[in-house]
């Protein structure tokens, strides 16, 4: 999809990168050698990041950027493409656009019909405006590409949205010298302008005076100004050098981890963070009584449970290997997780752990993870029991994989890891359809067996097993921040595309094997960084086309985010691309 300068490892955020419908062809196998690219200079003009992104890179069409059309500023009235081919290959351009009106039909500065040219080349497209009125056009450049040789067809369709202004009303009829037959001769407003009488130039010239002068008072101002605070900070460096110092490197330091790819338009300079505005959680409104009432229909006896191993322990609740009994026959055995909270454990603790296993409770999808049952006798502290995964917590798999040799039997691969991704994405895809909004998806938040089947679950327990994953914004309230989106975040609003942004940082896990996402940022800061265009790096070894798909799910608007069916079709697609080359 793009290269970037060596040690960068990042692309730009593909929601506003350009779209690409079409098919491999005869341009897959053994083809004219075909490349269709922005340039380094280009995309540096367009979104102010040093890349490449291709289309055709030496006949393979692109496949993975979804359907988002880029928003081309209403300053950017042309687009510039790269191409050159090593043989011969016809082209057919032309252009379509949703309001005339508004805009007027692009142009280019090449022929309709011809041939690719065999050395590199731009061909230039010019978005001209109206100014008749303020709308955003949708328009697509349409490029045929034809092999000689074969007569096949390839057909690359780039769409954009310009953004068109109306013109402020001309003054055109202020400037027209008034005589009689002003508007019969056909002057211009340009041809009056030079006949007008010698006082408009006296006046224009002392005009021009007096703004210079005012120009050159702002500038005496400024400078003192400028040289009463050089004497300022030379006073604070000699009362607190080092503190001055340390404060004024940090933020370059930070910046400096994490893309920013498209800053919008309206956006400021962030010197102050926002004011994050936190609802209580509705969790901490029910009462013990109230949370054993709901699971009270799948609520067995204690006696039933056998305790194995400790798997993960937390300040106050561990998750247990055991084993339950079946009911009806003794006999038969299964292997169950265990939830359970210990006995310093607060009551709120205690009701959010039976609240929060409730989440997935009554769906049913192989890629789910909902309780079976419970126990809840009165003088004992609650149980909350799920069948059991061999592998046991995603999140901590990963790692272990991470520090694993070479010959270990857990040792993945990258076809396993999107395969990993698939099963999450369908299992979120049935949430959603369900109208189930997770709220804390995550690698913590899954499981896994031998077979590398994965499971969704709640987040019970989840803040004090992975303390280092949520953080307290001042409102007494662990929440996951760097897996929230900007909306979540600021708004507390949660919805099937907050879900998919924290997929997209879910995928990120996955292909880092378990790091932490945005470790060097202040959790504090994580809203100014998001708003302004900031995102996560692109891994080391993840392939360009996933790190796109990643990049489609943390789009600021929610609309532009990907759905997640759409999700599984193109990690499909993705996973399949993978196996033809292993």
């Amino acid at each position: 999809m793009a290269t970037t300068a060596p040690g960068r490892g990042i692309l730009p955020i593909l929601w506003r990168a350009l779209v690409l419908l079409g098919s491999c062809g005869g341009l897959c196998r053994g083809g004219p050698g075909i490349n269709v690219y922005l340039s380094v200079e280009e995309m540096r003009r367009l979104i102010g990041l040093d890349a490449e992104l291709y289309y055709v890179r030496n006949d393979v069409v692109s496949h993975y950027a979804l359907p988002f059309k880029l928003l081309v500023p209403g300053e950017t009235n042309s687009l510039h493409f790269t191409w050159h081919t090593k043989s011969k290959v016809e082209y057919k351009l032309g252009f379509h656009v949703d309001n005339l009106i508004a805009m007027d039909m692009p142009r280019a500065n090449i022929s309709a019909q011809g041939e690719v040219p065999h050395t590199i080349s731009v061909f230039r497209v010019d978005l001209l405006c109206t100014g008749k009125l303020d709308s955003e056009v949708t328009m697509e450049v349409l490029l045929n590409l034809t092999i000689h040789s074969s007569k096949n067809i390839t057909v690359l369709n780039f769409k954009r949205r310009k953004l068109c202004y109306k013109k402020p009303e001309q003054e055109e009829k202020s400037l027209i010298y008034p005589g009689k037959n002003s508007s019969k001769d056909g002057r211009t407003a340009f041809d009056a302008v030079h006949t007008a009488p010698t006082t408009s130039t006296r006046v224009f010239y002392i005009s021009v005076g007096v703004c210079c002068a005012v120009i050159f008072l702002v500038a005496i101002i400024l400078a003192v100004l400028h040289l009463h605070s050089m004497k300022r900070v030379e006073l604070d460096d000699s009362m607190s050098e080092s503190g001055s110092s340390q404060g004024l490197s940090q933020p370059s330091t930070q910046t400096t981890q994490y893309l920013r790819a498209d800053t919008p338009n309206n956006a400021t300079p962030v010197t102050s963070y926002p004011t994050l505005r936190i609802e209580k959680n509705d969790l901490k409104s029910v009462t013990l009584a109230e949370a054993k009432a709901r699971v009270k229909d799948i609520a067995i006896s204690r006696e039933r449970i056998t305790f194995k191993d400790v798997l993960q322990e937390g300040t106050f609740g561990r998750i247990f290997h055991g084993i339950l009994v079946d009911e009806k026959d003794p006999s038969k055995e299964k292997y169950v997780f265990a939830k359970a909270v210990k006995d310093h454990a607060s009551e709120v603790q205690v009701t959010m752990m039976l609240t929060e296993s409730c989440k997935l409770r009554g769906l049913h999808h192989r890629n789910l993870l909902p309780i079976s049952h419970v126990c809840i006798e009165d003088g004992e502290r609650p149980l909350v029991l799920l069948p059991y995964m061999n592998w046991g917590n995603l999140k901590l798999f990963l790692r272990q994989c991470k520090l694993a040799e070479a010959n270990n039997p857990q040792a993945i691969s990258q076809q396993d890891l999107v395969h990993m991704a698939i099963q999450i994405a369908c299992g979120m895809s049935y949430l959603a359809r369900r109208e189930v909004i997770h709220k804390d998806l995550a690698t913590r938040n899954c499981v896994i067996d031998e077979s590398l089947q994965v499971k969704i679950t709640d987040n019970a327990l989840s803040r004090d097993l992975f303390p280092m994953d949520y953080h307290c914004l001042g409102d007494n309230e662990n929440r996951p921040v760097r897996w929230m989106a900007l909306e979540s975040l600021v708004n507390n609003e949660f919805s099937s595309a907050s879900d998919v942004w924290a997929f997209g940082v879910t995928l990120w896990e996955l292909m880092t094997l378990g790091q932490t996402p945005y470790v060097d940022i202040d959790p504090f800061e994580m809203a100014a960084y998001l708003k302004d265009g900031y995102r996560i790096a692109q891994p080391i070894n993840c392939p360009d086309e996933l790190f796109a798909v990643m990049a489609c799910c943390w789009a600021l608007d929610r609309d532009e985010r990907p759905k997640f069916q759409q999700l599984v079709q193109c990690l499909t697609e993705f996973h399949a691309a993978l196996g033809a080359y292993v």
